[in-house]
């Protein structure tokens, strides 16, 4: 039987308090600091299992969510997704995203990407959905490109971090847009 939540690689899942070793792990990468805008101060296991038991309670505000992303194979913790900047009346959110550096290039960041896609337009009735990349961030550049995201604009000079200024590169992916290049996460009625 097929869950909706699942790929063919991962499943999303929500947040569990025994998810705390993973989370401190990437707590500790710099590029995953540097591509949330700023190089963060060392944080504690403790803040990191606070949070992990603050998440684990309390689900969807909305429809801003954080899911866990973990492999079908074994259930190996590779990411997580978050969404954010959801405006119902425009029908239109943003998400943000992070895969441990390991388990990159493998398809997980864009399964996890299609099933929320799929999520917020056949089943809350989103119209869109915005993205931002670091200039500094060529991996998520070409992973939303050829998911094919449409490129919106640049903001210039937006973040500085490890020692220079960076651009922010806007990208946007229509219902339309996904239905047809994505057909595979897409059911007909």
């Amino acid at each position: 039987m097929a869950r909706y939540w699942e790929g063919k690689l991962i499943r999303l899942r929500g947040v569990e308090p025994t998810d705390v070793d993973g989370h401190y792990e990437v707590d500790q990468e710099d590029d995953i600091s540097r591509f949330q805008w700023v190089m963060n101060p060392p944080t504690s296991r403790a803040r990191t299992e606070a949070w992990a038991n603050e998440k684990a309670k309390e689900g969807a505000k909305g429809h801003d969510f954080t899911a866990q992303m973990e492999t079908l194979e074994d259930g190996t913790f590779v990411g997580s997704i978050a969404t954010h900047h959801c405006d119902q009346r425009a029908g239109v959110f943003s998400y943000g995203l992070h895969v441990e550096e390991q388990y990159r290039g493998k398809g997980y960041a864009k399964e996890a990407i299609c099933l929320i896609l799929r999520y917020f337009f056949q089943e809350l009735r989103y119209q869109k959905c915005n993205v931002e990349a670091m200039e500094i961030n060529p991996g998520s550049q070409r992973l939303h490109e050829k998911l094919g995201f449409q490129t919106e604009g640049r903001r210039r000079r937006v973040t500085y971090t490890d020692g220079k200024h960076s651009d922010m590169i806007e990208y946007g992916m229509t219902l339309e847009e996904f239905r047809d290049q994505h057909p595979d996460y897409w059911r007909e009625e």
